[in-house]
C-alpha cells in the first residue's frame, strides 16, 4: 500500500517559518475512559498493565485537565469534539441536548474526505444509539447529540448508522486494514470504570484488565505500525478538574515513559487531532491550547537555507521506514522527488534544486511499497 505522508509547510520569499506539528499520523484512535485523576491511576497497584506495560513505552501528560470546572461526563466529551459544551452541565439525552451545528470535529472530517467511526460498546449496530443500553451509556457518545450525525435524532438515519457501530467491529476491522483514519471508542461503563461491576468489584482494575486485552489489538495491527497512534485519556478529574491522564502510544511518540508538565486540555487533544488532519478552522476553544506535539519525536524540517541553486533543508525524522523519499510541490498538485531511500532517523539534508525564491514550496515524506 502506498502512503503519502505531508510533511510540512511554506517557504516565503526565501524565509522560512515553522511551528512544532504533530508528525504525519495516518490513523487515530482515541480511547475515553471514565473519573480518574492521574494520581488514582499512575503508580496504582490495581493498575499492573498502565503502569508496568503502557507507561513505560509510552509518552504522557503530568498536567492534562479538564476543563475548568466542566462537569459532569457529556460536557467533556462534546468538548472533545467540538472544544465546547455548548452550555451543557447535565448528561440529558440527545433528545434534549441535541445540537443543530456542523462546526464540529466529524463534520470537518468528512466534508475534507477523511473516514470516521465510533465505536461503542454494548451497542447492536441496527440503529443509531440515542438512548442507554446495556453498558453502553448515552451521553458518553458525542456524536448522536449532533444533528447532521443523527439526522435529528432519527434511529433510523444511515450516516449515524453506519458511523457508529459496535465495538466488536474494530477487530474484523483491524484485520482487514479497513478502520477509518478516526476513531473514537468509548467502552462499556464497567470497562471505562464508571460503574463497579463483577468479578473484580474495583474501578481501576475493571479498566486496567480491558486495557490490557484491547490495546495489543491495535498495536499489533498493521494499521498502527504504519503511521498510528493511540490517545488514552479520561474525561474529567474526581471532585475536581484533575490533573487527569492521557497516554499517548505511536511509533512516532517519544516514548520510552517520556512525560512532561506542560499544561493541557481537552482542546489540545482536539487541536492535535484537526493538526494531524489538516482541517480547521480550529474548533472555539482549540485555538487557545497548546497541542500534544511535544509527546511525539520530531519530525520537522527544522532549518532551510537559500542556496544559489534551490533551498537546502535539514529533515528530522521520527521513525524509520522500509523505502522513502522527499518530494516537494509549489501547488500541492504535482509532486517531483528531491531525494531517494530517506532512513527517516536522524537530521538529513534534503536538497531542493526546484525551488526558487518563490511565494510559497511544499515537502512531503512518501513512503513507498
Amino acid at each position: 500500500m502506498k502512503k503519502c505522508l505531508t510533511l510540512f509547510l511554506t517557504l516565503a520569499l526565501g524565509s522560512f517559518a515553522f511551528a512544532e506539528y504533530p508528525p504525519p499520523i495516518q490513523t487515530v484512535f482515541v480511547i475515553l475512559l471514565e473519573n480518574h485523576n492521574w494520581n488514582d491511576i499512575k503508580g496504582n497497584p490495581n493498575a499492573p498493565y498502565i503502569n508496568s506495560t503502557l507507561l513505560p513505552m509510552a509518552s504522557y501528560c503530568e498536567q492534562y485537565y479538564n476543563p475548568p470546572a466542566l462537569h459532569p461526563s457529556l460536557a467533556n466529551y462534546l468538548w472533545l469534539e467540538a472544544g465546547t459544551n455548548f452550555g451543557i452541565l447535565d448528561g440529558k439525552n440527545p433528545s434534549i441536548n441535541h445540537q443543530a451545528t456542523t462546526n464540529h470535529l466529524v463534520s470537518l472530517l468528512q466534508r475534507a474526505g477523511i473516514s470516521w467511526k465510533a465505536y461503542q460498546e454494548d451497542i447492536d449496530g441496527a440503529s443509531v444509539p440515542l438512548t442507554d443500553s446495556n453498558g453502553y451509556a448515552v451521553r458518553h457518545n458525542p456524536f448522536v447529540y449532533f444533528d447532521d450525525v443523527t439526522g435529528t435524532n432519527n434511529p433510523n438515519w444511515p450516516y449515524g448508522i453506519s458511523h457508529i457501530r459496535p465495538y466488536q467491529e474494530l477487530y474484523s476491522d483491524l484485520y482487514n486494514n479497513t478502520v477509518a483514519r478516526y476513531n473514537f471508542i468509548t467502552p462499556s461503563v464497567c470497562h471505562d470504570g464508571h460503574d463497579l461491576c463483577d468479578p473484580l468489584y474495583n474501578h481501576v482494575q475493571q479498566m486496567d484488565a480491558w486495557l490490557a486485552t484491547e490495546i495489543p489489538r491495535i498495536t499489533n495491527s498493521n494499521i498502527y505500525a504504519y503511521g498510528g497512534v493511540i490517545f488514552i485519556l479520561w474525561d474529567e478529574g474526581e471532585n475536581g478538574d484533575g490533573p487527569i491522564g492521557l497516554i499517548v502510544l505511536s511509533p512516532f511518540a517519544r516514548g520510552r515513559g517520556y512525560s512532561n508538565q506542560l499544561p493541557y486540555t481537552h482542546s489540545s487533544l482536539l487541536r492535535t487531532v484537526q493538526e494531524i488532519f489538516g482541517v480547521g478552522p480550529l474548533l472555539n476553544d482549540a485555538a487557545n491550547a497548546n497541542n500534544l506535539a511535544d509527546l511525539f519525536a520530531p519530525f520537522s524540517i527544522t532549518k532551510a537555507t537559500l542556496l544559489t541553486k534551490g533551498f537546502q533543508l535539514t529533515v528530522t525524522g521520527a521513525t524509520p521506514y522500509r523505502t522513502n523519499i522527499v518530494e516537494a510541490s509549489a501547488d500541492l498538485l504535482t509532486w517531483l522527488p528531491i531525494r531517494t531511500n530517506v532512513s527517516g532517523v536522524g537530521d538529513m539534508t534534503v536538497m531542493d534544486p526546484t525551488a526558487t525564491n518563490s511565494t510559497q514550496r511544499f515537502y512531503r515524506l512518501k513512503e513507498l511499497p
